[in-house]
């Protein structure tokens, strides 16, 4: 018999963590439901790597328990169902000798070489998951010659070769120029909006907020706010302020002027009063 979906990808349950004896994380309660697109904004340092190194299991918190899926982490098996995209973005030298084909398949097989071998079964994946992300004409493109944006698509589709359930990025925009970062977060509302893939993205760009995410988690040691995007919306100034324990302007991009200023092109900018 099927087990029955549980309505929860992840749940956070009064999670601290601390680095000698330096609280990073203080008493977390979050529950993020299956099929929800959440992003996660705080200032440097707030503990946002933490928390994901949680939800990964590569760090046992202090106090609290990490549920995937309903199930506690420490026993939790099916980490094919979940995803991770981290700051890649510019990383691979352009004599790293590896094409589209090979780093995506690292996603099925963990290493590259194993590709030779790949069941006809298995190069459909790779292909599926390639043209997910758009770009299945640089499947035999060496990695290291594409663009920072290509780059991060490409690391998108080796996380869902694996059919995900789930798909957690740290910072995946660092240095991606601005007009592939809107087309890089439209890739990412059309999987979850199509696939169903719940996504957790971790990211500086308020913007990106309420432009393409269902919900909004503030943190900065604790959790100052968890909701959705409306709510937020009507609550930003307020929990920015809050958050980075100060008055903060926000100066809001004009898009019609997109064309003409991708150089400078982020959505949101919060900027200190002085």
């Amino acid at each position: 018999m099927k087990k029955e979906r549980h309505p929860l990808a992840i749940d956070v349950e009064g999670v601290s963590f601390a680095y000698n004896q330096r609280n990073v994380l203080e008493g977390i309660h979050l529950k993020i439901p299956q099929g929800s697109f959440l992003g996660i904004v705080g200032p440097n340092g707030s503990g946002k790597s933490t928390l994901i190194k949680s939800i990964l299991g590569l760090l046992k918190p202090n106090e609290g328990t990490v549920k995937l899926f309903g199930e506690e982490i420490n026993k939790f098996d099916s980490w094919s169902r979940i995803g991770f995209v981290s700051q890649k973005a510019n990383s691979f030298n352009s004599g790293f000798p590896a094409t589209v084909f090979e780093v995506v398949s690292m996603g099925l097989f963990g290493k590259i070489g194993l590709f030779r071998f790949m069941t006809k079964k298995y190069k459909q994946k790779v292909y599926e998951a390639v043209k997910q992300v758009g770009m299945e004409e640089y499947l035999s493109e060496n990695i290291g010659q594409l663009s920072g944006g290509q780059q991060q698509r490409v690391f998108i589709a080796r996380a869902l070769v694996s059919d995900p359930d789930l798909l957690i990025l740290d910072e995946p925009t660092v240095g991606v120029d601005a007009k592939s970062v809107r087309n890089f977060y439209t890739m990412l509302k059309k999987l979850n909006n199509e696939k169903g893939i719940t996504l957790v993205l971790v990211t500086h760009d308020i913007g990106a907020m309420s432009e393409y995410v269902t919900e909004v988690a503030c943190l900065n040691k604790c959790l100052h706010f968890h909701g959705n995007k409306e709510t937020f919306e009507n609550k930003k100034e307020e929990m920015m302020s809050a958050m980075y324990g100060h008055d903060v302007n926000l100066l809001e991009h004009n898009h019609e002027h997109d064309h003409h200023h991708h150089d400078h092109d982020h959505d949101d900018v919060w900027r200190d009063k002085q």
